[in-house]
């Protein structure tokens, strides 16, 4: 397949897609501390199942470029991301007031390579939009990110900075519109927040609501301003099974692309969600879960897939690892491979596991009333809102060549020992620009229901930025010359 994006023909869920997968092979390093439900080990244990069950040779795998300050600062406050960067476990008991404004400490602790970590699990976000923008995948991957509670301001429930509000930033360089899509058990407040009075980005979110992390995402939540109607909000209680999970999320993802018709859609898979998590309370099964994923596969529109919550890790590597395959078209063994971490799997050392018989509270009189108010709600939209007459700001260039088209059979070996992908990764580098994007001026970014202080930075800034940079000397830059999208004009529709 030499091109990617929409140049897939519509063809049954079935036919292959061009996929980008992002991995660090330092992310499992990372760590929260002892106790704490997030463990970015997972993102290892996803990764594993991957090569042992033979599918990063289907992929390209790309070891995603650190986000750098800037590149953090189209979104976040300047002196939050600073906080971030300077901040360690040594040093935190001087800055005890800091740590209280940005609400760091226990739910989001300071750990070791704290910065590090974000810049990572950013940088693969953004990365994975680049790569769509520039229709070198259909499918953008990256389990690291999905961190969707983060604020401009301040970190909240494990999340630090918002790659999901990044990654939608970059999307809209290229397209005029953008639709996220939060499978998380937990409402997906951070980026609906940043984007609550824009018509350009539409925020849909399945969740938990009622006496429940973060307590925000109720039905009656749908936007303000220019973005009244362009947040959805499905809220859910215990015990959500398949049948009721997609009894809502058809009609209603359906009715959004028709009308929205977005050119670019990020869907955030949050494995917590799923049966048995040891924070959660849906009843998920891995199939129902991932039958969201074939869902948005189907429609043929450049998509990037982002990891979330997930605390049975597990089952979020067997999620994911299942999620990936159903990306690429491939149906994997229930039968789980050898791998290092095939202790954690057992007894049954199967890839799917049953979901529970506990008592689903979601009536179907209470779904046929979410379904009827929402499917009213996207009735008041107008078709495909029009985007006014701009410039469109430079697009991210990406001078790397990608090795692995040359020679697919070398992406992995199976018999090597899996520190190898630290070699085998490629870089993702993202050439510097340092022109400002006044041009997209028309999107606000910014709490719902603030206003802009003199002192705050405003919601422009996040699109002031100029895209991601890159210190290239200490890179090897493989080719230079790229086919480059020229500059042009947003048309109305």
């Amino acid at each position: 397949m030499e091109t990617g994006g929409n140049s897939l023909p519509s063809g049954p869920d079935g036919v292959k897609r061009k996929v980008c997968y992002f991995y660090d092979p330092e992310v499992g390093n990372y760590y929260y501390g002892q106790g704490h439900p997030m463990k970015p080990h997972r993102i290892r244990m996803t990764h594993a199942l991957l090569a042992h069950y033979g599918l990063l040779q289907h992929m390209q795998v790309l070891k995603p470029f650190p986000a750098r300050d800037r590149d953090l600062c189209r979104f976040h406050a300047d002196d939050y991301v600073a906080f971030l960067r300077s901040i360690t476990p040594e040093t935190q008991q001087d800055q005890l007031r800091h740590l209280k404004r940005f609400n760091v400490g226990e739910d989001c602790p300071v750990f070791d390579g704290l910065y590090s970590f974000c810049q990572t699990y950013a940088g693969g976000s953004v990365g994975g939009a680049v790569k769509l923008n520039h229709s070198l995948c259909d499918i953008a991957i990256n389990w690291s990110g999905g961190l969707h509670h983060a604020k401009k301001c301040e970190a909240s429930g494990f999340c630090y900075v918002n790659d999901i509000v990044l990654a939608i930033l970059e999307l809209l360089k290229q397209h005029e519109r953008v639709l996220y899509v939060d499978i998380d058990i937990h409402h997906g407040d951070g980026v609906e927040e940043a984007f609550y009075t824009t018509d350009r980005v539409m925020t849909v979110s399945f969740h938990k609501f009622g006496d429940y992390f973060p307590g925000t995402g109720d039905i009656r939540d749908i936007g303000h301003g220019k973005g009244k109607y362009y947040s959805l909000n499905i809220p859910l209680d215990d015990g959500v099974d398949d049948e009721s999970y997609h009894f809502l999320f058809k009609p209603i993802i359906g009715k959004v692309m028709e009308i929205f018709k977005p050119g670019a859609v990020i869907l955030q898979c949050g494995a917590d969600s799923l049966s048995g998590d040891r924070l959660g309370c849906f009843n998920l099964s891995i199939k129902g879960h991932a039958e969201c994923v074939k869902f948005m596969r189907s429609f043929n529109v450049p998509l990037l897939l982002l990891g979330g919550g997930g605390y049975t890790i597990r089952n979020v590597a067997r999620c994911w690892c299942y999620e990936t395959g159903v990306a690429l078209g491939m149906e994997v063994d229930d039968k789980m491979p050898q791998h290092e971490y095939y202790e954690y799997f057992g007894p049954d050392y199967t890839l799917h596991v049953a979901p529970s018989n506990m008592e689903n509270k979601n009536s179907r009189r209470l779904l046929d009333e979410i379904r009827s108010n929402l499917l009213d709600n996207l009735s008041k939209l107008q078709h495909a809102p029009s985007v006014q007459f701009q410039e469109r700001p430079p697009n991210t260039e990406l001078p790397e060549v990608d090795e692995d088209q040359d020679d697919g059979d070398e992406r992995w070996d199976p018999s090597s020992d899996m520190d190898v992908d630290d070699e085998r990764a490629k870089r993702e580098i993202i050439k510097t620009e340092t022109k400002d994007l006044e041009s997209q001026k028309g999107i606000a970014v910014h709490p719902r229901g603030s206003e802009t202080t003199a002192d705050e930075t405003t919601s422009t800034k996040a699109l002031d930025a100029g895209p991601m940079q890159v210190d290239e000397s200490s890179v090897k830059i493989e080719r230079e010359n790229v086919n480059k999208t020229s500059d042009s004009v947003f048309y109305k529709s």
